[in-house]
Formats: structure tokens, sequence, C-alpha cells
């Protein structure tokens, strides 16, 4: 009896609706990270070179990863319960971030939406950043363990879904500063918190530094240089897909090696050795 008893409060005690908070301190910030991650997350998975015939469930899954993997690797770091468990709106945005980005991935027979995807990374890496380094201050960490936190939560998302679309990561090899440019925001943020600028105001400065280089790199090309490779391994192609010519249709060589040049029938066109280069 008294077991019933004890189950009976407890089940009285379970809210659905607890815990919401859209507006809290740096949460407004976060959930856009995280839902604009998600969205990237649904993009992704539904790519030519990560798809592996997912299903729906899959790729709203992809998006779960996509959207609070960082949040919650850098919430686990920090020791604290992950935000993603405590206010249902992470999950929620997050599924429906994914929703959108499944149904507009693809159209039959046109080009897949690589522009808005590389746009909407380059809009929410410097947010995750800036979180993750408040987060990282906020809980006492030195200053180079909250540039880590920069690093770890907009990257972490993108390695989940890389892993388990079997691709390397993106963080080890060749891109537009990905990496250190969720450095670069996170020490953005702190030196202009440090010098006195406020919550918003340091925020609003990282992000403007962090996405306007992040969208140069994108536009220009801008990459890690590769490490010296030994003799006799395969040098990586220098033609890198620029988000400029991608637009202007301009470098149909590297959309086919991305597989992002589809035909009429939605099937991937196979690459031509006589296509063009670009520089």
């Amino acid at each position: 009896m008294i077991s019933l008893l004890d189950d009976a409060v407890l089940a009285s005690s379970v809210t659905f609706l607890k815990g919401w908070d859209l507006w809290g301190n740096f949460t407004t910030i976060d959930l856009i990270a995280a839902t604009t991650n998600a969205l990237n997350g649904a993009l992704l998975a539904r790519r030519p070179d990560h798809y592996k015939n997912f299903t729906i469930v899959g790729i709203l899954l992809m998006a779960l990863l996509g959207g609070l993997g960082g949040g919650i690797s850098r919430d686990v770091l920090l020791g604290d319960v992950p935000a993603a468990l405590t206010n249902p709106a992470y999950i929620t945005l997050c599924l429906a971030a994914g929703v959108v980005g499944y149904l507009i991935a693809y159209s039959s027979g046109q080009l897949f939406r690589e522009g808005l995807f590389q746009f909407m990374t380059s809009f929410s890496l410097p947010w995750y950043a800036i979180v993750a380094a408040q987060k990282g201050i906020g809980a006492g960490v030195p200053v180079l363990g909250a540039i880590l936190l920069a690093v770890v939560g907009p990257t972490a998302g993108r390695w989940l879904i890389d892993v388990s679309c079997g691709v390397t990561p993106k963080q080890f090899i060749r891109g537009e500063w990905f990496v250190s440019i969720a450095a670069l925001t996170g020490a953005v943020w702190i030196v202009a918190t440090w010098a006195g600028a406020g919550t918003w105001l340091a925020a609003g400065i990282a992000f403007a530094i962090g996405f306007t280089v992040r969208v140069i790199a994108l536009y220009r090309a801008w990459e890690e240089p590769l490490a010296s490779e030994p003799a006799g391994v395969y040098q990586h192609s220098d033609g890198r897909p620029h988000l400029g010519r991608k637009i202007s249709h301009m470098s149909q060589r590297e959309l086919r090696d991305l597989g992002l040049v589809v035909d009429d029938k939605g099937q991937v066109a196979e690459a031509s050795g006589g296509a063009s280069r670009s520089s």
C-alpha cells in the first residue's frame, strides 16, 4: 500500500510543461544556436555526401544531434545537467527545425541548398561559441578552458553527425576555418567582457566578428593549411567549393565532386573529365 501511495505521489508531481524557458540568462542565444544547428543537421543528413538512406525519424535524430550535441557536451564538461534535459524548449524547437530542414533540403531536379546550409552554419557557430565561453567564465574556468568550451559547443554536434554518417569529421579536414573561428569568437567575447562591455554588447561584437570572418572565408575560400603529406600519399585537390561561385553556377566540377549536381531525375550527375577547373 505504501508503495502504491508513493507511486501516486510521484505521478502527480510530473508536469509536462515544467521547465519551459525562452528568455533566461543567455537562454535565448543558446536556443537560437541550438535551433539553427538542428536545421543544419537535417540539411547535412540530406546532403549527398552524408545521406545513408535515412528514415524520416533518422533525419529528425540527426537534427537533434546537431542541435543538442554541442550544448550537452559543453554542459557535461562543466558538470551541469544539460539544459536540453531541463528545458523542453530545446527539444521542441530542434525537432521543429528538423522538420523544416527535411522539407526544404531538396527540390526535384535542383541543386542542394548548399548556400542556405553554409549561411546557417555561419550564423549558429558564433552564437554557440559565445554561450560556451560565457558558461565557462561563469563557472570559474580559466580563459584557455573557456576558449576550449567555445570550440566544443559549436562543433561537437557536427562531429556526431559526421561520425554517424561515416564521414571524416569536419574538425580534422581542410575547410573554411571552422574550429579557428569558434575559438576566435569565444576569445573576442572574453576580451570584450574583460574590457567592460555589457552582456549584449560583448555578444554583439563577438558575433559580428565571428560571423563576418566565417562568411568571408566561405566566399573567398580561405582555408586552414594542409599538413605536409608523406611521399606517395594522394595530394588533396586545390579546388574547393566557393560559396559565391556556387550561387553563380561557376564551379560545376567542384559541385560534382561533392555530389551536389543532380540531373532532371534527381540523380547525382557523374563528374565530367572535361569540366573546367576553378582557381
